[in-house]
């Protein structure tokens, strides 16, 4: 079989020429790319990019490359590196199908987006998560399925996939209490791994975490420390492993302050900017009323923002008003918000993912990263 490097041999120029000719690259003049393709036609060569190519080019033997980019334990890592970079060079790709059949793999993960609270919305923070989490995938030669999960029997959907061999494992979110899909997942034995579970007691299933308990402690101890006592809460309704534990996070902290919380203090509304306003507006009109208001989600806190713009009141000046996943929006507003590490828990998320697909489950299964509070003018006096 004729090779790039047979073709560069009998043009007399070097690999990276010849490959750079017939891609018609423009940094090659044209008395060599005509001397490559002159060698081409008689070679009777048509581009096309195999491992004995990278392998010329890395100057190794072909089974390396295949080590390689499979990363394989058998070579050393300055090897490794070469190999990948010749790869990138050439643009070159692991036959990832012949791969993943040797493996009876499908070489796709299974990701499902619910139903919203208003289908208008986007989630911009598990839509970084999923990017983060393609990109890890696909470093590893996996794809990404994307599916809706229906609201009714959303297990069947799992089974169906999985019993096909469509998908090698999935990635869940929005754990419950009692979580049928986790129950379903873990009777059949299907790979998965969940975003979020830290809260979910006695999980015995692999997942990433942040601590939002952590996240709303920080909220109220920055609050506590401008002299805030009066502070309310928007939060999911109740019955949420996420939401009840940051609500928790609030009763603790005013508890340790030695504030007794007044019942009107804490309202419940969906991810919804108008039941957010209606919330705060109901929070604000209390015999006690709060200075300070925290949300367990970002939409919340632009929805009560909503609600002080069409009173008058200013943000850090009348009242102080907190977020929770730092939306870009946050920042451009000015809202004091909870940050969560998302690309990390990304990365986390598909390498407990990978393991538990190809039986070598990570010592560390359960992972929690912590969040940090990225302090606004909403918050400032």
């Amino acid at each position: 079989m004729t090779t790039l490097k047979d073709v560069a041999d009998l043009a007399n120029v070097p690999m990276l020429s010849a490959f750079h000719a017939l891609k018609n690259g423009d940094s090659i003049d044209d008395e060599t790319r005509q001397r490559v393709l002159k060698s081409a036609e008689t070679l009777k060569y048509k581009l096309r990019i195999t491992q004995i190519d990278v392998a010329d080019l890395a100057g190794v033997a072909k089974g390396t490359v295949s080590y390689a980019l499979n990363d394989s334990d058998l070579i050393t890592e300055a090897t490794r590196l070469k190999v990948r970079e010749a790869a990138a060079i050439l643009g070159y790709r692991l036959n990832t199908i012949a791969r993943n059949l040797r493996k009876n793999q499908a070489g796709a993960i299974g990701y499902s987006w619910h139903v919203a609270d208003d289908p208008s919305l986007m989630n911009n923070l598990l839509d970084r998560f999923i990017y983060r989490v393609t990109m890890s995938a696909e470093e590893e030669g996996f794809h990404l399925l994307t599916f809706i999960q229906p609201q009714e029997n959303a297990e069947k959907v799992y089974d169906d996939l999985i019993s096909t061999n469509r998908v090698d494992g999935f990635i869940l979110s929005d754990i419950s209490y009692n979580d049928p899909r986790v129950a379903r997942l873990t009777k059949i034995g299907a790979p998965f791994v969940a975003f979020g579970g830290m809260y979910v007691e006695n999980a015995q299933f692999a997942y990433a975490d942040v601590d939002g308990k952590k996240g709303v402690e920080l909220v109220m101890n920055h609050l506590l420390t401008m002299g805030h006592e009066r502070i309310g809460m928007l939060n999911w309704y109740p019955g949420w492993p996420v939401g009840d534990a940051r609500e928790a996070g609030y009763r603790e902290a005013m508890h340790k302050a030695g504030i007794q919380i007044h019942p009107d203090w804490i309202g419940y509304t969906p991810n919804i900017l108008r039941s957010a306003a209606a919330a705060t507006e109901q929070l604000m009109s209390t015999k006690h009323t709060p200075t300070a208001i925290i949300c367990t989600n970002d939409v919340m806190a632009f929805g009560a923002k909503t609600y002080f713009d069409q009173v008058g009141l200013q943000l850090g000046k009348d009242v102080a008003l907190t977020g929770y996943d730092d939306d870009p929006t946050s920042e451009f507003l000015g809202i004091t918000s909870v940050r969560q590490p998302v690309d990390a828990v990304a990365a986390t998320t598909f390498d407990l993912l990978l393991g538990e697909i190809n039986g070598d489950t990570r010592d560390e299964r359960q992972v929690i990263f912590e969040p940090t509070l990225v302090v606004r003018h909403s918050t400032l006096k």
